[in-house]
């Protein structure tokens, strides 16, 4: 399989900009995105401060206030070339001046908000594949904050409610942007209790490592394989390749379903874990959580 040069950050985020997919309401939310520390690890990514970078506001239904959020955002880092790609529908992501941009920017980032516009927006299009083609051969960066970090996967969950997620059928999933094809990730993990939607998810897709981003909270992704985390919170890797066990397939939706050795990882900053070898890494980053050594 053929390792991309580029990078992921896919980050948990903090507060939906769009649909509340669990209440099925459309919020006005809080537009404070995470902790700077996490832009500035992306302006660094991206060669600096001098690189451009496109933010897309896709996924969002009010793209032109979280759109001035990011401008004030990565301006407060130093940031003084970023362009806001306000892709609203098909027609607009097929627009020829758009792709040029995503030729010639240093990164692209996406917002949070309803990831299924993303996938159905995007899907097919010259833009992704332009995305997918420079992620591949260059050091490209994407990067994408809640509903931009779920649709990075080739598998994605587009809907389900945390409070029945251990009912078949109650996870919905559907085909992301698919930048990895060996992951499902999931975000304000920890905040809106989504353990067990995310082991559904992979219960269904045991190939698939799961990978729950908390807020304020991101995995750095290179060669494909290689993942860091990043930011104040959890990272929990759910990892199903050794399920004995699991009733997913012989029960009626609106069943419990019931899973047998499933395994998880706990990951804070600095920790990592490799997608292939399935394997937690301690220091991946070049700090991690500090050890005890004064206790007696």
């Amino acid at each position: 399989m053929r390792i991309p040069k580029g990078k992921l950050i896919a980050i948990g985020g903090a507060e939906d900009k769009g649909t509340d997919l669990e209440k099925g309401e459309f919020l006005r939310n809080n537009l404070n995105f995470f902790e700077l520390g996490i832009l500035r690890r992306i302006v660094e990514e991206i060669g600096g401060v001098h690189s451009r970078i496109e933010v897309v506001t896709t996924a969002s239904t009010i793209p032109y206030e979280v759109g001035e959020n990011y401008l004030n955002a990565f301006g407060k880092i130093g940031c003084t070339d970023i362009g806001l790609l306000h892709i609203r529908n098909r027609e607009d992501a097929m627009r020829a001046d758009y792709v040029e941009r995503i030729r010639t920017c240093a990164g692209v980032m996406f917002s949070g908000g309803n990831q299924l516009r993303l996938s159905a927006i995007f899907g097919g299009t010259v833009f992704l594949k332009t995305i997918h083609e420079r992620y591949q051969s260059e050091s490209f960066v994407i990067a994408g904050t809640s509903a931009g970090a779920m649709a990075m996967s080739n598998t994605m969950i587009y809907e389900g409610n945390a409070t029945r997620a251990h009912l078949k059928g109650e996870v919905k999933i559907t085909t992301g942007l698919a930048f990895m094809d060996n992951v499902i990730f999931d975000s304000h993990f920890e905040k809106r209790g989504r353990f067990a939607r995310l082991a559904q998810a992979v219960a269904a897709n045991p190939s698939c490592i799961g990978i729950g981003l908390g807020e304020d909270t991101g995995m750095l992704i290179t060669e494909g394989n290689r993942m860091e985390a990043i930011g104040s919170g959890p990272v929990i890797i759910v990892d199903g390749h050794d399920i004995r066990h699991s009733n997913m397939a012989d029960i009626p939706e609106g069943n419990p379903i019931t899973i047998e050795n499933l395994k998880v990882h706990f990951c804070a900053k600095g920790n990592g874990y490799l997608v292939e070898e399935r394997t937690f890494v301690e220091q991946m980053g070049t700090s991690t959580t500090p050890v005890m050594t004064d206790v007696y």
